[in-house]
């Protein structure tokens, strides 16, 4: 029975049910996972009529599917969010995994304090947030800390640290605190986080006036500058709905393949921030975005009262899961605002395009004349070699790869060398393209269209030796030398004695210049290691029964060879080496 036979026969046997499907390929991958209210309906639809270009993409590679039935679509939500955090499937919209926002936290602790974290817990702490980036809860709470003396460390100290002395800890550690001391900052931090920070900055301003008048200036400066920082940090809003309610507000964008969301976050009634995400779509362009929305709250307690979304959505399952009041206003600053989101959704697409768009003709115009200079085909592919060592010591080689202008980073190669002995350059460069070119032909890899060597005429003979004598590869070699600056300054061609002349100033040149930084930079961070690892060993690793884990507690300890070496037995007790093996440490380093 063939594939198709197989999928048709089993679309027969759908039920009509709520569920989630998970379509795989010919190897049993999962492509993709979804939910549907009726199985029979949805998973049907794939197969039949006509899609656009990104769903027929799916469908094309669909060898099987499986379903779950669940008992209402709010379960088939749950589970299709699961399974898509469980098999990050190809084909569907995932929030990263780093993708948490940070909040500022008041611990619930006998002396409280100021935190930046990313999960909301119930532990008896309040949260404030999320803020769309770290950035902004840390400017919040720098704020926070130089106007509320709440303590910073994380275990009070014996005594009194710099932040008491500049006024901003309490010193719980050395003064005792009235509880009601905590209650009032608390309560204060609260009232200046739900927006009520204006009344402190009244409070600041009445405060500056005395103090001036005193003839403290300046206190009243310190005062002045911080009023200022207030504004800085608090004042960047755009909207005000002219309410309290915390709501976040979602719109969103798509075109080629692609989708924009961005999410506005509106704080006791002010617009105060946003997150963008772009990211590549496969399915309809709002199940895709509903998918999103979902994910987003999927791990995250800490709801708004209200969500603010565009039109067209079926919003009654979110709905319902959330327990949050989902609006899709039609009229009004709401409807503005969401309008709003939508276009700078917009406005952020076309503007990946178009920067998409530049760096693809940047990079493709500098391959072709690359390949116009050097007269050859136009080289798509291409590797770059190089060695590195110190007097011959360690000596390593790298090789980069760059397709369409592009670097390739899952295709670079490292090598330790292994035949060559002392410092030879040419050696080096012979045994690498010997090991890379008979593993590329062995595997039928795809082979490069120009090689650069990060070396002049001696490197490129070597490269050309191997690929043309041992392997009859007729492989175009460049070669790219440098002053004594170390910039780039010489393009040399296969075996023409002379150097090619290159402007300087053209895309072609700049691209063999970060080839070649990037290689360079490849091979001297592998040496670099490798180097690390072997200046690593000691004397230590020669004796039996001293392993790495022993040689780091040795040296911890004791600091120094010399020191080992002119410790009594005993002390070796402290690490947990017996008598036996530290009289044999002792006794080897004292013969070295």
């Amino acid at each position: 029975m063939s594939t198709r036979e197989k999928i048709k026969e089993k679309l027969t046997l759908l039920p009509a049910k709520p569920g989630v499907y998970l379509m795989k390929d010919a190897n049993g991958d999962i492509l993709y996972v979804g939910k549907a209210k009726v199985l029979k309906n949805r998973v049907r639809s794939y197969f039949t009529g006509s899609h656009d270009g990104k769903t027929q993409l799916l469908v094309s590679n669909i060898a099987d599917f499986e379903y779950i039935v669940t008992d209402t679509v709010i379960e088939a939500l749950i589970l299709e969010n699961n399974l898509i955090k469980k098999h990050t499937p190809h084909y569907n919209i995932m929030l990263k995994d780093d993708k948490t926002y940070p909040y500022i936290k008041i611990t619930n602790e006998e002396h409280p304090k100021l935190e930046i974290v990313r999960r909301v817990k119930k532990d008896g702490g309040k949260y404030f947030g999320p803020y769309p980036n770290a950035g902004a809860a840390n400017e919040t709470k720098k704020l926070l800390d130089r106007l509320y003396p709440l303590r910073k460390c994380k275990t009070l100290k014996p005594k009194v640290c710099l932040y008491y002395h500049i006024n901003q800890c309490i010193a719980p550690c050395e003064f005792p605190v009235e509880q009601a001391t905590y209650d009032q900052m608390v309560k204060e931090i609260t009232k200046f986080l739900n927006g009520g920070h204006n009344e402190i900055k009244a409070q600041l301003t009445d405060k500056m006036h005395k103090e001036a008048e005193s003839l403290n200036f300046e206190r009243a400066k310190e005062l002045r500058d911080l009023i200022h920082h207030i504004d800085a940090v608090m004042e960047k809003q755009k909207i005000d709905l002219g309410d309290t309610i915390n709501r976040d507000v979602f719109g969103y964008y798509a075109d080629k393949g692609m989708m924009c969301v961005q999410v506005f976050y509106v704080r006791s009634g002010k617009l105060i921030q946003r997150d963008v995400s772009v990211f590549q779509h496969h399915g309809d362009e709002k199940e895709d975005f509903l998918s999103y929305v979902t994910q987003f709250y999927f791990e995250n307690p800490d709801l708004p009262r209200e969500i603010l979304l565009p039109g067209g959505l079926d919003t009654d399952v979110i709905e319902e899961w959330l327990s949050v009041k989902i609006k899709v206003p039609m009229r009004g600053t709401k409807k503005q605002l969401v309008d709003m989101a939508c276009e700078n959704a917009k406005i952020a697409l076309e503007e990946r395009f178009k920067m998409m768009d530049r760096d693809m003709d940047r990079t493709i115009r500098a391959v072709q004349q690359l390949g116009e200079i050097l007269a050859i085909s136009t080289p798509f592919r291409i590797e770059s070699f190089d060695n590195s060592n110190i007097q011959g010591a360690d000596a390593v080689a790298a090789m980069v790869v760059f397709i369409n202008g592009q670097p390739a980073k899952k295709e670079y190669r490292k090598y330790k060398i292994k035949t060559v002995q002392g410092p030879d350059d040419y050696g080096s460069m012979r045994e690498v393209i010997r090991r890379r070119f008979v593993r590329a032909l062995k595997e039928k890899q795809p082979l490069p269209d120009l090689i650069v060597i990060d070396g002049g005429k001696g490197q490129i003979g070597a490269a050309l030796d191997v690929l043309q004598n041992e392997f009859d590869l007729d492989i175009p070699v460049c070669g790219l030398a440098k002053d004594d600056r170390h910039r780039t300054s010489q393009l040399f061609f296969g075996d023409e004695p002379d150097p090619i002349p290159i402007d300087r100033s053209s895309q072609a040149f700049y691209l063999l210049t970060r080839i070649q930084d990037e290689v360079h930079r490849f091979a001297i961070t592998f040496h670099r290691q490798t180097h690390g690892k072997q200046a690593m060993r000691s004397v230590l690793d020669d004796i039996p029964g001293v392993g790495e884990k022993r040689r780091k507690q040795l040296l911890k300890h004791f600091g120094s060879i010399e020191a080992i070496k002119g410790a009594p037995v005993e002390e070796f007790r402290k690490v947990g080496i017996g008598d036996k093996l530290a009289k044999e440490i002792v006794s080897f380093l004292r013969q070295t």
